[in-house]
């Protein structure tokens, strides 16, 4: 390996001076003494502490302070001001402020050195990122491994990116109205009005529009309902649709998009498996018992050509951290495109590398809102699950409310969608009656002849409760259930059965 050389950007790090312009630093405050409209060109990026020199950000904050109070802010209100805090000789006195004046610019350049004040800031960040990362490196921080710390200064660069993102601003009403009309025309174009992607499931589609980009979708429910299997399926679906549009154009067109699966309770391959015993419609009972005669196995071979064809990818990494799951997005969308992300559940993930929540609910806090901003920074729907509270199960009425969310605020306020998935069948069925002691053998035939009637009514159905829509209408929508190979489908009101895929 070559030794650095004596010119080596190697050698000499702790010699050199951290990223700074004085100058622009000076003459930006020469220019809000002599004329407070220049602070109108750097309000909304610049703060005291971006300032290299602290006297010139004392001095700055000072500037600011007064001109957001509506008060004039020159040389001699600060000079007053100063005075009469007792700080005047710490900010230079009264020759210094005078000095700035001198070093003033016009207050059309007062924006371009905010912004060289700015990113010499950045700079200066980046090396303190550097430096830790190094120091982590050469050990620091022991209960690091490589792989946490790598996850740490991506989550350290991901957080300086987002503070120093300042593209946004006012959009004009005519850009405004423009986007809305091309996404009505969408939905006018797609049968159903789905101008999202599809979820596979007609009435969802239909309640929706489909999935949204940078929507935050949470789907909740007890253990036994089927929230995973429900997931799939809406996974499932959207891979159909992005798989379609790309058949339409050719079928050799390769799709430009996948949809992400983080499965952080089942590995992938049961993943795997549960999607083609549904779609080959054998029982995943049987399967793990070895219970498949030749025809079934036929009929892995014939549903496996068409399933490898989807665009879907999954990652199995249990407790996956936030940072990591976006760093893998990050790849993949580079790579292969990415059209949606499915979190199986988001209960089960860690917050980001390096941070330390002070409780469980402040963790999920930061986890659902790491999850919402992975849906604006990528431009695509994440669809969360998360598990309900207990409370469900001492209520009469078990079908699931907002206040029913584990640590129900965060998700609550961070989602655009919320659904809960209900099955009544699963309840009901351990409410078979029994042939008690002084029960007389009437009053015991007719409430087993009422238990089998509901159980009938409600066999194989389901039900997708949209307690929360932020662009859109709430209430129920009907699915039809397969217990034997937790499927979920249309429901066929009409025929009383379901709509075939």
């Amino acid at each position: 390996m070559n030794k650095p050389t004596a010119n080596s950007p190697l050698l000499g790090l702790s010699q050199r001076l951290p990223p700074s312009n004085l100058q622009a630093e000076q003459a930006l405050l020469g220019a809000l003494l002599a004329n407070n409209r220049a602070y109108e060109r750097v309000a909304e990026f610049l703060l005291p502490d971006h300032f290299a020199d602290p006297l010139h950000g004392r001095i700055y904050q000072s500037v600011q302070r007064r001109i957001e109070r509506q008060e004039l802010a020159d040389a001699v209100t600060l000079k007053a001001e100063f005075e009469h805090s007792g700080v005047l000789d710490e900010v230079g006195g009264t020759s210094y402020l005078a000095q700035l004046l001198t070093a003033m610019v016009g207050i059309i350049n007062a924006g371009d050195y905010g912004r060289a004040i700015y990113d010499a800031w950045l700079c200066r960040q980046l090396i303190d990122v550097g430096e830790t990362l190094v120091n982590n490196a050469f050990g620091a921080q022991p209960e690091l491994d490589a792989t946490a710390q790598v996850e740490t200064a991506e989550q350290a660069l991901f957080n300086l990116a987002a503070k120093g993102g300042n593209d946004g601003g006012f959009i004009s009403f005519e850009a405004a109205l423009t986007a809305a009309i091309e996404t009505a025309g969408k939905a006018f174009v797609n049968r159903g009005g789905v101008t999202g992607l599809s979820t596979g499931l007609r009435d969802l589609d239909q309640r929706t529009g489909g999935l949204h980009p940078s929507d935050l979708l949470i789907l909740a429910g007890r253990p036994g309902m089927g929230k995973t299997a429900l997931a799939t399926k809406i996974a499932f679906g959207a891979a159909e649709s992005i798989l379609a549009r790309a058949r339409a154009k050719g079928p050799d067109v390769v799709p430009d998009a996948t949809v992400a699966v983080f499965s952080l309770e089942m590995s992938a391959e049961q993943l795997a498996a549960r999607l083609l015993a549904e779609n080959a419609r054998v029982s995943g009972d049987r399967i793990r018992r070895g219970d498949i005669g030749q025809k079934d196995f036929d009929r892995f071979v014939e549903v496996s050509k068409k399933l490898q064809s989807l665009p879907l990818q999954i990652d199995d990494t249990p407790a996956i951290t936030l940072s990591a799951m976006r760093t893998r997005c990050r790849r993949l969308q580079r790579t292969k495109g990415l059209a949606m992300v499915v979190v199986d559940y988001l209960q089960l993930m860690r917050p980001a590398a390096g941070s330390k929540p002070e409780n469980r609910v402040q963790e999920v806090s930061q986890i659902t809102q790491g999850l919402k901003a992975i849906a604006k920074e990528f431009g695509v729907p994440v669809l969360a699950l998360s598990q309900l509270s207990r409370s469900v199960e001492s209520r009469e009425d078990k079908r699931p409310m907002l206040s029913d969310l584990r640590e129900s605020g965060s998700i609550e306020q961070d989602a655009d969608v919320v659904m809960f998935v209900y099955r009544e069948e699963y309840y009901e069925q351990n409410r078979e009656p029994k042939h008690k002691p002084g029960l007389s053998d009437e009053k015991f035939h007719k409430d087993m002849d009422e238990w089998k009637a509901n159980m009938e009514r409600i066999h194989n159905r389901a039900e997708l409760l949209i307690e929360k829509q932020r662009h859109g209408p709430t209430g129920k929508i009907d699915l039809f259930f397969e217990g034997e190979y937790t499927r979920f489908a249309d429901l066929d009101l009409h025929h009383g059965g379901h709509d075939a895929d």
